[in-house]
């Protein structure tokens, strides 16, 4: 008994002085480095860190509404960080759990961040739920898997391919439009209240199905449905404390994240081999996303660059990431054309004059030319970008514009806090004014690329141009045929699910206009 005692005392005591080592002595020595350097925090809570304040301070926001014309959306989304940006200056240290998290509101330690290419800064393990969603494509793999999966992706993403998909654009646009004028043509008044949310949501998921998918569309459809679920159980997850092992408990949030997996990935992998049979015989893989990925895939000799699993991992990437952000981009960038009429004026006579009037098939080149819309939706962007945080984990102990950063600690970057830097943007920083991108992106602020809604450096967004152009083609669409506001019944309540998203819906009246 005692031999057997001790055997077992020999197997704990190293785990248990691991583990106190790791949920007691690091945070308070970490705590202490940063207090030395000047740069203070949140005090550290053993285990849970600051996560029941997170929690606290997130379920307050939620129940509250800003007036509409107020764009400062952080009291809602970001509630801890900026009520502790102002106790502790815009870089301060808090505790997501054991782990310390650096807030990084200073645009230029923001930029060495983002700019990285050393592997100094990578992105951390985001866990099983946005694993099973997003899956280990570009968003989360790193070093030499990230620049072979760029390789085969990238070609997919080049305008002149882009440009072709535009027809394709315009089709589903075009189905929306049509249902849209026939609600409203059968109005005494000529006019339609819809929930612009939702009709965004499908009509963006038809896009990426269609141009990612080309005939096996409808199977791409049955990926969304289940990408939406699987969204809803990440959001769940956050700012939960993980406990080593629950993921491979059958909870039943587990089981239904399994059986989701497993359907995406069936349908995945049924399109995928479709696609590749078919390349047999018509000796190429088609025009759409997939059939680019797959041709790109093929390499010199027949040798592969990505496996079957790597393939489905971008397929869920770039399906999620095409829909969900470009359907919060239309949502956000008629809620201010609508609450800006002589905004929606400037623009509909934009394109009037390089579109033309309702009926006129849209060409890319039109598009481009664009420029009052794409000043309206690099605003939109700024002001109500998809993502508001995104978080970096120091590889090694690095020095970070003069502060020492101990390996294994995160960095939170606040995108939403950072678009709204008056010393950046200027003192009208929270008000809608797109003449401020009126001499480009990069000319907009105090700062060169200050916006940084599709990120910044080697890892920025691949998809940016594929979504303004489809942004560009269903407001295009919209304004030949509609005037708008918005509802009297809409509460301004910008939420952070994942991405930014109005809480409680966006009514919108539509009303017909030119023949």
């Amino acid at each position: 008994m005692g031999g057997g005692m001790a055997v077992l005392a020999a197997v704990l005591l190293p785990w248990l002085w691991a583990a106190l080592a790791h949920l007691a002595w690091r945070p308070y020595a970490v705590a202490r480095a940063f207090a030395r350097q000047g740069v203070r925090g949140r005090p550290y809570r053993f285990f849970v860190g600051n996560s029941g304040e997170v929690k606290a301070m997130r379920a307050a926001a939620s129940g509250q509404t800003l007036d509409r014309s107020s764009h400062d959306i952080t009291p809602r989304v970001l509630p801890h960080l900026r009520a502790w940006t102002s106790l502790y200056g815009k870089v301060f240290l808090w505790w997501s759990g054991s782990t310390p998290m650096l807030c990084v509101g200073n645009y230029d330690m923001v930029k060495r961040v983002l700019s990285d290419k050393a592997g100094l800064y990578m992105k951390p393990d985001p866990g099983p739920a946005m694993m099973a969603l997003l899956g280990r494509g570009l968003i989360f793999t790193e070093g030499e898997d990230w620049v072979r999966h760029r390789s085969v992706v990238h070609p997919a993403f080049a305008m002149d391919k882009l440009k072709l998909m535009t027809g394709a654009m315009e089709a589903c646009a075009g189905e929306v439009i049509r249902a849209l004028e026939a609600r409203a043509a059968a109005s005494a008044s000529g006019e339609a209240t819809v929930e612009v949310g939702h009709q965004f949501t499908e009509l963006t998921a038809d896009v990426i199905s269609h141009t990612a998918f080309g005939s096996s569309y409808r199977q791409g459809k049955e990926v969304f449905l289940a990408q939406r679920e699987l969204q809803h159980i990440a959001f769940a997850s956050f700012n939960r404390v993980r406990v080593p092992g629950l993921k491979y408990i059958p909870t039943k949030s587990n089981v239904r994240r399994w059986q989701l997996e497993l359907t995406v990935r069936g349908t995945l992998m049924a399109i995928i081999n479709e696609r590749i049979a078919a390349a047999k015989e018509a000796r190429e893989y088609g025009t759409d996303l997939l059939g680019l990925m797959l041709e790109a895939n093929s390499g010199d000799g027949g040798q592969s660059v990505m496996s079957m699993d790597e393939i489905i991992d971008e397929c869920k990437t770039f399906f999620f990431a095409g829909h969900d952000t470009t359907a919060h981009l239309l949502t956000w960038a008629m809620f201010l054309l609508g609450t800006h009429p002589e905004w929606q004026q400037r623009l509909r006579e934009e394109v009037l004059r390089e579109c033309g009037g309702a009926g006129t098939p849209l060409h890319a080149d039109a598009l481009n030319k664009l420029k009052l819309v794409t000043m309206v939706l690099y605003e939109t962007l700024r002001l109500y970008g998809a993502v508001n945080i995104t978080v970096r984990q120091a590889t090694a102990d690095v020095n970070l514009c003069g502060v020492q950063v101990p390996k294994g600690t995160a960095l939170s970057i606040p995108f939403a806090m950072l678009h709204r830097d008056e010393e950046v943007w200027g003192r009208d920083a929270g008000e809608f004014n797109p003449f401020r991108f009126q001499n480009g992106v990069g000319r907009a602020a105090a700062l060169p690329n200050a916006l940084m809604s599709f990120s910044l450096g080697p890892r920025s967004c691949i998809g940016q141009d594929f979504a303004m152009l489809e942004a560009k083609a269903t407001l295009a669409l919209i304004l030949r045929r509609f005037a708008f506001e918005v509802g009297p019944e809409y509460k301004h309540a910008p939420a952070d699910l994942l991405t930014l998203q109005p809480q409680h819906g966006l009514p919108v009246v539509l009303k017909l206009v030119g023949p």
